[in-house]
C-alpha cells in the first residue's frame, strides 16, 4: 500500500559518528549535554499534548557535520545503565528527511522534518524474494559463525523488505560511512542490495582471515609435531648406537646445529640445510644418507671465510724468491708487482672489485729442471700465504677438475676443492703442475675444465659438480707450469699471463749448484760441508762439460753421484776427509765428460771441418738446442736427381729445404756458386739425430748455408750458429724462441751468432753474461750470412762437390 508523508517538529539527539536505522533499539547515556535536552525537550512535548511517548530525532553527526536524514525514535523508558549513569532506551520508526531548524521548548535544537516514504510492491517481484533469502542466507551465515542462535530465528522472521535491511545496522564490521549511506538509501530494495553486498563482502574477508589464521595454526603444530618426532628420533638412534656399543656421538653429531653454527656463506648455508632436512627425513639404512653426510662434511670442511693476511713487505718478499732461487727475474718482478698492487688496494679499501678480489693466473713455462715447481713454493713463502699442488700430468677425467655429480657411487669434489681444502683458506697459492700434459678422452676435456678455473672474470663463481654451490677463486693465486705453450689449448693460454723461464747460463748454473743443490745433496749422502768441499772450477766444469741442459736436474744427479763415490771411497779406506774436489779430480771420480764444446775439440774432429756442414739453433721441450745440418751431392752416374731430406722433418722444414735450394739455383752466379751441376746431380739434406721429430722455418738460412758451403767448398766456421726463415729472394726472416737459442749457443761453446736483423729487439732478454760472451750479428739477407759463415776456400769447388 503507498504511503503519504508528515512534517513533523522534532528535537534532534545528535549521534556522534553513529547511526541508528528504524527498528533499532539503543541505549543512550543521558550525561551528554545534547542527549539530555533532547529528552528532556521531547518528554515536555509530550507532557503537553499528551500525545503518548516522547519523540525525538536521531540525527548522525559526522565530524560536527549533520546528516540530512535522520530517523525519528520514540523514547521507550529513562533509568539507569548497567554502569549506574542515567541513560534512555530509544526505538527507531522511521526515515525523516530534516528541513529547516525551528523554535521549541527546553534546550535542544528543534527541526521540521518529513518522513520518508519507503512503500514497496505488493507482492514482492521475484528477484527482491531472490535478494531477501540472500541476505537471511548470508546473515545466518554470519551469525552461526559468531554463535547467535538465538538470533537466527528472529531474523528469519522478518517479512519486509525496508525492515530486514535495516537490520543489518547491528552489524559491528559496517563502518559509519556505510551505515550512512544506508540510512540515506530511501529505496528499500536498493538499500537491502548495499546490505547484501556488504555482509557477503565481510564474509569473504572473514573466510581469508580464517584461512591464514588455520595456516598459521597448522604450520605451528607442524614445527611443534616435528620437533617432537626428531626428538624422538634423536633418542631412538641414541638407544641404537648403546645397543651397537658405540659411544655417543661418534654417529654424524647433530648436522644441523653444526651448519648453524659453522660460518657459512649465505647461499651455501640454505643449501646444507635442505640437505640436513633430507638426512634427517632419511633413514640410516638408505645409501643417500651416507651420500649427503659425505657432502655436509666436504662442505663444513671448507673454509668459506677463512683467509691469510698477504705479507705486504714488499723488499722481504723479493729477498724470500732471491735467497731461494737463482736467476728467474722476471717471474720475481711479476711477484713483486702483484704484491705491490695488492698491498695499494688494501689501503685503499678496493680490495673487492665487482664482486672480484685481487688473485692473479699466470703460466710458468720453460723447459725441464729450470725451478718451475720449486718455485710455486717459493711464491707462497714470500707472499705468507698456504701452497698447494696440483698434478695434472697425465689428467683425461673432466672430474678430476670439475669434481663427479652426486649421483654416482663413490662421488667426489674436484682437485681444485681438494687444493682449497687441503690448504685450509681462500687465498692459497695453487701450483697446477704439467698442465701442457692434460688430455681428453670420452671422458670429457680437462683443458675446457680449467677455462673456467683460470679465467679471473669467471672464477669467483666456480661451482664444482659435486658441491653445487658457488666458489670463490678470485683471491687465489694460480701458478700453471708447462714444458711446450703450443701444447696448451689457444683458450685456456689466453686466460694466463705467460712467464718465460729459458734456463740458466753457466754462471748461473753455478751459483745454484754452490748455495742449493749442493748443501742438500750432501745431507742425503750423509756428508757435512766441512768433509767435502767442491771448487768453483769443480762446479763449472760439471755444469759446462758433463752436462747440457736447459735446467739443473742432471747437475744435481752428477753431484748427487760424485758425493756418493766419494761417501764409497771413504767406507772402503781409499779416500781420507775432509776432501777439496778441483775441476782435474772430477774424471777419477765419475769418468770422462760427456759434453765437449766444439771449439774444444781438435779442428779434424769438429762435425763442421768438411764443407757441406752447418750449425743451425733450434728450441726443443728441454729447452734451446743446437743442430746440425749436412748437405751432400749425388754421383750424376747414379742418376738420382731431386732433393732428398732425412732426419724425421715436418712439412714446414721441407719445405724450408725447397726454398733454400731455389734460392742457390737461381742466385748462385751472382754468389760464385758451381750451380750447373744442380739440375743433374740429387741433393741430400740431413738432419742427425733422426730420432726427433723437427719442424719449423728457422732452419731456412743453416740449411743455405750448408748447401752453399758444399758448392762452394769453403767450409762453416766452427765458432759460427745460425737460426732464420730465408724467403726465394734471399730475405733473412724473423723467428721465434731468441733467448732459448742464445743460451744454447752458449752452452755449447759457440761464440759467434746469426740472427735476423728483426729479432733484435729480443736482445733485451738474454742475460747480460751471455751477451758478452756471444758476437751477435743481426741480418737482413743471405748473402750477409754466408760471407759471416764460410771460412775462405781453401780447395776448389769442383773437389767439394
Amino acid at each position: 500500500m503507498a504511503s503519504t508523508s508528515v512534517t513533523l517538529t522534532l528535537p534532534v539527539l545528535p549521534l556522534d559518528d553513529e547511526v541508528v536505522l528504524p527498528g533499532m533499539v539503543v541505549p543512550l547515556d543521558l550525561t551528554d549535554a545534547e542527549v539530555r535536552a533532547a529528552v528532556e525537550a521531547a518528554q515536555a512535548a509530550a507532557g503537553k499534548s499528551g500525545n503518548g511517548k516522547p519523540r525525538v530525532l536521531l540525527v548522525p553527526r559526522i565530524d560536527g557535520t549533520y546528516a540530512g536524514t535522520g530517523v525519528l525514535g520514540t523514547v521507550e523508558q529513562v533509568g539507569r545503565l548497567s554502569g549506574g549513569d542515567p541513560g534512555a532506551l530509544i526505538r527507531g520508526l522511521g526515515r525523516v528527511r530534516i528541513g529547516a531548524g525551528t523554535t521549541g521548548p527546553g534546550a535542544a535544537l528543534w527541526v521540521e522534518g518529513e518522513t520518508v516514504d519507503e512503500a514497496v510492491p505488493d507482492p514482492l517481484p521475484g528477484a527482491v524474494t531472490e535478494l531477501v533469502k540472500e541476505y537471511k542466507a548470508l546473515a545466518t551465515s554470519w551469525l552461526k559463525k559468531r554463535g547467535a542462535w538465538q538470533v537466527v530465528d528472529r531474523v528469519q522472521q522478518i517479512e519486509g523488505v525496508s525492515a530486514l535491511a535495516d537490520n543489518s545496522g547491528y552489524s559491528p564490521f559496517l563502518t559509519v560511512e556505510q551505515k550512512v549511506e544506508l540510512l540515506e538509501t530511501a529505496d528499500p530494495v536498493a538499500r537491502l542490495k548495499l546490505a547484501v553486498k556488504a555482509l557477503g563482502d565481510h564474509l569473504a574477508e572473514q573466510d581469508v582471515a580464517e584461512s591464514i589464521a588455520k595456516d598459521v595454526q597448522d604450520g605451528v603444530d607442524k614445527q611443534q609435531r616435528e620437533f617432537l618426532l626428531r626428538r624422538q628420533l634423536e633418542a631412538v638412534r641414541k638407544e641404537l648406537r648403546e645397543l651397537n656399543g658405540e659411544k655417543d656421538g661418534e654417529e654424524s653429531d647433530d648436522y644441523r646445529a653444526r651448519v648453524e653454527a659453522a660460518d657459512l656463506p649465505e647461499k651455501v648455508r640454505e643449501a646444507a640445510l635442505k640437505e640436513v632436512d633430507k638426512l634427517e627425513r632419511s633413514s640410516d639404512q638408505s645409501p643417500e644418507g651416507s651420500w649427503i653426510r659425505t657432502w655436509l662434511d666436504t662442505v663444513l670442511e671448507l673454509p668459506w671465510n677463512e683467509r691469510t693476511e698477504d705479507a705486504y713487505d714488499i723488499r722481504g718478499a723479493r729477498a724470500v724468491l732471491d735467497a731461494e732461487h737463482a736467476g728467474l727475474s722476471d717471474v720475481k718482478d711479476r711477484i713483486t708487482e702483484y704484491l705491490a698492487v695488492r698491498k695499494r688496494r688494501g689501503e685503499r679499501g678496493m680490495g673487492v672489485i665487482g664482486g672480484r678480489r685481487g688473485g692473479a693466473v699466470l703460466a710458468l713455462v720453460g723447459p725441464p729442471g729450470v725451478g718451475k715447481t720449486s718455485l710455486g713454493e717459493s711464491v707462497a713463502h714470500a707472499m705468507g700465504r698456504k701452497f698447494v699442488r696440483v698434478a695434472l700430468g697425465g689428467v683425461r677425467d673432466e672430474a678430476e677438475i670439475r669434481g663427479h655429480r652426486r649421483t654416482y657411487v663413490g662421488a667426489l669434489p674436484g682437485r681444485i676443492v681438494r687444493a682449497i681444502k687441503e690448504a685450509g683458506s681462500m687465498n692459497p697459492v695453487v701450483l697446477l703442475d704439467e698442465i701442457d700434459k692434460v688430455g681428453s678422452d670420452f671422458r670429457g676435456d680437462p683443458a675446457a675444465a680449467l677455462l673456467e678455473v683460470l679465467d679471473p672474470a669467471q672464477n669467483h663463481t666456480f661451482r664444482d659438480h659435486y658441491l653445487e654451490v658457488e666458489l670463490d677463486l678470485s683471491d687465489v693465486v694460480f701458478l700453471a707450469t708447462a714444458n711446450v705453450l703450443e701444447a696448451i689449448p689457444e683458450a685456456l693460454a689466453d686466460r694466463m699471463e705467460l712467464v718465460r723461464l729459458d734456463g740458466y747460463t753457466e754462471d748461473e748454473k753455478v751459483v745454484i749448484a754452490r748455495d742449493h743443490l749442493l748443501p742438500r745433496q750432501l745431507e742425503r749422502a750423509g756428508l757435512g760441508s766441512d768433509e767435502v768441499v767442491l771448487a768453483e772450477d769443480a762446479l763449472r766444469k760439471l755444469a759446462g762439460e758433463y752436462t747440457r741442459e736447459a735446467g739443473v736436474r742432471t747437475l744435481e744427479r752428477s753431484l748427487a753421484r760424485l758425493l756418493r763415490k766419494v761417501a764409497s771411497q771413504h767406507e772402503l779406506g781409499e779416500r781420507e776427509l775432509p776432501l777439496t774436489i778441483g775441476a782435474d779430480d772430477l774424471r777419477a771420480l765419475i769418468g770422462r765428460p760427456h759434453h765437449v764444446p766444439e771449439s774444444a775439440q781438435d779442428p779434424a774432429e769438429r762435425r763442421t771441418a768438411v764443407p757441406g756442414v752447418a750449425t743451425g739453433l733450434a728450441v726443443t721441450g728441454a729447452g734451446g738446442d743446437v743442430l746440425f745440418v749436412e748437405a751432400s751431392l749425388a754421383d750424376p752416374e747414379t742418376g738420382a736427381a731431386g732433393l732428398t731430406l732425412t732426419g724425421q722433418l715436418g712439412d714446414v722444414m721441407k719445405e724450408s729445404a725447397q726454398i733454400a735450394l731455389s734460392f742457390l739455383r737461381s742466385h748462385g752466379a751472382e754468389l760464385e756458386l758451381p750451380v750447373a751441376d744442380l739440375k743433374d746431380r740429387g741433393v741430400h739434406i740431413h738432419f742427425p739425430a733422426g730420432a726427433v721429430p723437427k719442424d719449423g722455418p728457422s732452419a731456412g738460412i743453416t740449411m743455405t748455408t750448408a748447401l752453399a758451403s758444399l758448392l762452394s767448398g769453403r767450409q762453416v766456421r766452427t765458432d759460427v750458429a745460425m737460426t732464420g726463415e730465408v724467403s726465394l729472394t734471399g730475405r733473412v726472416l724473423h723467428i721465434g724462441g731468441v733467448k732459448q737459442k742464445l743460451l744454447a749457443a752458449h752452452r755449447a761453446g759457440l761464440t759467434t751468432v746469426i740472427i735476423p736483423k728483426r729479432n733484435e729487439a729480443d736482445l733485451d732478454d738474454v742475460p747480460a753474461e751471455v751477451l758478452e760472451t756471444l758476437e751477435v750479428h743481426p741480418v737482413t739477407d743471405v748473402r750477409q750470412v754466408l760471407e759471416l759463415a764460410l771460412a775462405r776456400a781453401q780447395a776448389p769447388a769442383v773437389a767439394a762437390a
